[in-house]
């Protein structure tokens, strides 16, 4: 391999360069959540995938070192919410170990099949577990869309350089 003109230089595949390289890059942020033994759980993800339309279907991925991964082995349906800009503070609290996640000021509610839905998002969705596949130290969850609802209103929530943002005009 050879550098190219106006490119850094190349480094070799670690933990570390994954991490640097997807810090450069934009992604929306969802909550996923499900019911656990002891109570909700979830956490906030950046990995979400549409997967195919026919049938609708979707992916995240999740640490097998995470708090929720428990709940998450075990559930047949989550709860999957894309937050909208205004929605900073929730995906923080989501996203930090050791945080209760669902209390105030987490408003919620339990929707169908027991899955905790969270309000004020831009969209959720609940969904039927249909595959869980080994990555690594991370499961990739696949799941099977059953109802949702797209209809609130916001911009969506990015999450680029280690930061929560919103969109720019």
């Amino acid at each position: 391999m050879t550098a190219t003109s106006g490119l850094g230089t190349p480094r070799l595949a670690s933990p570390d360069l994954l991490r640097s390289v997807f810090r450069r890059h934009a992604a929306g942020v969802a909550v996923i959540t499900a019911r656990g033994d002891s109570g909700p759980v979830g956490f906030t993800a950046t990995s979400l995938t549409s997967v195919s339309a026919e049938p609708p279907l979707l992916s995240f991925g999740i640490g097998t070192g995470a708090s929720s991964w428990p709940a998450m082995a075990r559930t047949d349906h989550v709860g999957v919410h894309i937050l909208g800009e205004h929605q900073q503070d929730l995906a923080a609290t989501f996203a930090r170990s050791g945080a209760d996640r669902f209390g105030p000021p987490t408003a919620w509610r339990e929707g169908p099949e027991g899955v905790p839905v969270l309000d004020d998002v831009l969209a959720w969705m609940v969904c039927r577990i249909v595959g869980r596949v080994p990555a690594g130290d991370h499961r990739i969850v696949l799941a099977e869309v059953v109802l949702g609802d797209p209809t609130g209103p916001g911009r969506p929530l990015l999450y680029h350089q280690g930061r929560f943002n919103g969109l720019r005009d």
